[in-house]
């Protein structure tokens, strides 16, 4: 299996690079990692080249029938400004990848997803590996690509399909033509470094977004990383989310093991 990694947002160190195709080759020595150069890059700034590098480096291993998939760098923000320029432009050997990611990410993952293009998978990323116990993080991205390993699934997929989402991403799809049909479809959510509040505002928005309006419940990743309230919040996430899914009329199912952490699981959308 020969994997594509490029940056739709943010750069990755060199050195984490050459650490995580170390660990692959040991690893899964029956998978190629491929690092685009553009991963390197900068614009001086927040992201990994212009938008127009960005796009082209996606557009370069997406089209290229020698990759069997995907897997995103980083995350961070910028993923959203290459949409309109690169979903038009994919060929046929882009059906026929899966995408591997998450966090900003999601936004290319359900854009994918909207037009049935390819695999999009909630998964750990390449910058995982720097975590606290990073090889057991990427090596469920690696593990899914490489055999559709079941053990790092989320556990609770299964029976319906499934799609996972930062909220903040999920919230910013919303109303665009980019969020994806996800009726019938359990809804994962999960979010980082958001006080309450804008946690609680940016659910009222899925809450009465009407392309959300046919999903068959909602479950709750972790929330890491919570910026505090000054004043407290009133109510705990638990709270927030059973109001706004009685609001929805939809149920809350419970949690997913899904975060912004070491111990993120993998969702591919759809069936499993």
């Amino acid at each position: 299996m020969k994997i594509g990694i490029v940056a739709p947002a943010r750069p990755v160190d060199p050195a984490l690079a050459a650490r995580t195709s170390a660990f692959a080759a040991i690893a899964f020595p029956a998978v190629e990692l491929v690092f685009h150069p553009q991963c390197f890059a900068s614009d001086g700034g927040h992201f990994a080249g212009t938008d127009a590098v960005r796009a082209a480096a996606f557009l370069d291993y997406a089209n290229d029938p020698a990759f069997d998939a995907l897997w995103f760098a980083r995350g961070g923000y910028g993923s959203n400004r290459i949409l309109a320029a690169v979903l038009p432009e994919l060929g046929p050997a882009a059906a026929r990848k899966s995408w591997c990611g998450y966090s900003d990410t999601g936004f290319l993952l359900g854009a994918l997803y909207a037009r049935r293009i390819g695999r999009p998978v909630h998964a750990p990323l390449v910058a995982d590996l720097g975590r606290k116990g990073g090889d057991a993080t990427v090596t469920r991205t690696l593990a899914w690509l490489a055999g559709r390993d079941r053990a790092g699934l989320e556990p609770s997929l299964g029976g319906r399909p499934a799609a996972a989402f930062n909220l903040a991403i999920l919230a910013a799809l919303a109303g665009t033509p980019w969020l994806p049909d996800l009726t019938d479809h359990v809804l994962m959510i999960e979010e980082v470094s958001e006080p309450p509040y804008r946690i609680d505002r940016m659910l009222f928005q899925l809450a009465h977004a009407t392309q959300l309006k046919g999903i068959a419940g909602v479950r709750l990743g972790r929330l890491v990383d919570v910026t505090p309230n000054d004043p407290p919040f009133a109510e705990t996430a638990q709270q927030m989310i059973e109001r706004w899914c009685w609001e929805m009329h939809v149920p809350f199912l419970g949690p997913a093991d899904i975060g912004h952490d070491a111990d993120n699981k993998v969702v591919p959308f759809g069936m499993v």
